[in-house]
């Protein structure tokens, strides 16, 4: 059961989904919102999951969602900015004097810079002293329309010894585009910038200008496409969320566990692909083929549940048009434990291999400060030893109830540390998979159909949090006096972790840094929403 209260100015509520009366969320002047933020982000059990601006008539209303992995507890406030509204925001970067200038949170920490490029970027936020005031994603809409990919500031470095090198934004694969300038010294790697925003492809937009919750579902399951069950997840809690205040019934426990499943074997796929593709990196071909191989069983598993290889279709608000039956049960058991039985071959000719541990093991290094201060979350983080999991903090009806879930976590921050957490993780979700498939044997096997006719609660703000195999995932909605969807905002948790790649690489040679990009392996589509 949810709860509710205010203290220290702030709304708090707990849980992994929720929704609130957009007028009962605090109010601040900017110079109080500053301080609450300041004082929550002091704490390392706190971290921003969502920030955002909402241009009203005469004034942009920012609104932020702090997690505290503490209590567990969801902290919302907001403020209003003077000058930002619909009817005022600048299109030209020098006409700003009606305009309010305020203090920059990512000067103090790092890990707002996203949130703070993005409120540039959309309304033109004029900061004091905010230190990399670049866009983000260069939405069509965006304020200034000046700033333009072929004009990117790049950061750079004068001297004799040092010279660029570019990579991308068009790559020989078929990933999508984005663009890495190095400043080197030699083969070793002095800096590292990362721009993406090459398609701005308006997810968020698209959302919220269609009133049809089955093509919104469509659309959240594409953010990214290796993670559409986590993303499905997150947007069907939302929607429950608003469509439960009306006094709709819950969903089933059966539900829930059926769609944590999905989840827990979207990671596992994953986390194999990743452990393969670390493999080829380095030109280990045998641990390369037999990861694709041992995917390739797993997605093949969620494809005869489901239809679909990578589960879309399989979470819908309010319902499934595939329950999991016995059948699919008993494939899914069978297959796991061949999964699991030649994984362990793998992972162990990987771990006793000296060839592979010279490659992976102190390259690619991000401290535990480091990955505190820039708000790494997910894997990522537990690499580094820093324990950001959801699974653990922001528990519901499956995770921390019916399952116990302790969080893998490395210290050394390296390449082979992410390994580690992939290949332990992979392991501990088939686990969790063959609890969850036991607790169904306990629950009726009533299942009901997806409800795109959902009646979604009016003037309300609504989140929901899934810890995605890259990490933590934040879908937030705004509704109107009239139920529809207002604003969309989406996190995904490459959104915080590319500043730990471009970490990552200071201090080592150019030629590793692929396998410093696939130990992280971000998601470009993921960023540009």
């Amino acid at each position: 059961q949810l709860f509710k209260f205010r203290m220290d100015k702030w709304f708090k509520i707990s849980g992994w989904q929720g929704s609130v009366p957009q007028e009962e969320i605090p109010v601040l002047p900017y110079a109080d919102f500053f301080q609450q933020l300041c004082r929550a982000l002091e704490r390392e059990s706190c971290h921003i999951a969502s920030y955002f601006g909402v241009p009203e008539s005469d004034v942009l209303r920012l609104y932020c969602l702090m997690l505290d992995d503490a209590s567990g507890e969801v902290m919302i406030a907001s403020c209003l900015l003077e000058g930002y509204g619909k009817d005022q925001v600048s299109r030209t970067p020098d006409s700003q004097d009606k305009q309010e200038l305020i203090p920059s949170l990512t000067a103090r920490y790092p890990a707002v810079h996203p949130f703070e490029r993005e409120l540039i970027e959309q309304f033109g936020v004029g900061y004091i002293d905010h230190p990399w005031a670049k866009p983000l994603r260069f939405a069509h809409d965006r304020a200034d329309r000046s700033k333009q990919l072929n004009n990117y500031p790049f950061y750079s470095i004068r001297g004799e010894a040092l010279h660029e090198v570019n990579v991308g934004p068009i790559h020989a694969g078929i990933i999508e585009p984005g663009c890495f300038r190095f400043i080197c010294n030699g083969e070793q790697i002095i800096h590292l910038e990362i721009v993406l925003g090459f398609q701005h492809r308006g997810v968020e937009r698209l959302i919220r200008e269609t009133p049809n919750l089955l093509r919104q579902s469509l659309l959240c399951e594409g953010v990214a496409g290796d993670s559409a069950a986590a993303h499905g997840m997150a947007y069907a809690g939302v929607v429950e969320s608003l469509h439960a205040v009306a006094g709709a019934e819950p969903v089933g426990i059966r539900l829930e566990l059926e769609r944590t499943i999905a989840l827990e074997m979207e990671r596992i796929a994953l986390h194999l692909a990743d452990t393969g593709a670390l493999c080829m990196d380095i030109g280990f071909q045998l641990g390369q083929v037999s990861c694709e191989a041992l995917r390739t069983i797993v997605i093949n598993t969620t494809q005869r549940w489901c239809g679909n290889r990578f589960a879309k279709g399989l979470i819908r608000c309010g319902g499934t048009h595939y329950p999991l039956t016995s059948e699919i049960a008993a494939l899914i058991r069978k297959n796991l434990d061949e999964v699991e039985r030649r994984y362990a071959e793998v992972v162990y000719a990987l771990e006793n291999s000296s060839s592979v541990l010279a490659r992976f093991e102190d390259c690619g290094v991000v401290t535990r400060a480091q990955a505190h201060r820039i708000g790494a979350v997910g894997m990522a983080a537990r690499a580094s030893g820093l324990e950001r999991d959801l699974r653990r903090s922001h528990t519901g009806h499956v995770y921390g109830s019916l399952l116990v879930h302790d969080p893998v976590v490395e210290s050394s921050g390296d390449v082979y540390a992410r390994l580690k957490v992939r290949m332990r993780e992979a392991v501990q979700s088939m686990g969790h998979v063959r609890t969850m498939l036991d607790l169904l044997d306990s629950q009726s096997r009533v299942s009901c159909p997806p409800d795109y006719g959902m009646k979604l609660a009016s003037d309300r703000l609504a989140f929901s949090l899934v810890e995605g195999w890259r990490g933590e995932i934040c879908h937030v909605a705004l509704t109107d006096p009239e139920g529809r969807v207002k604003v969309y905002k989406i996190v995904d948790p490459s959104v915080h972790n590319w500043t730990a790649l471009a970490l990552s690489v200071r201090g080592i040679g150019i030629s590793d840094f692929p396998i410093c990009n696939k130990s992280f392996n971000l998601s470009y589509c993921g960023h540009d929403l």
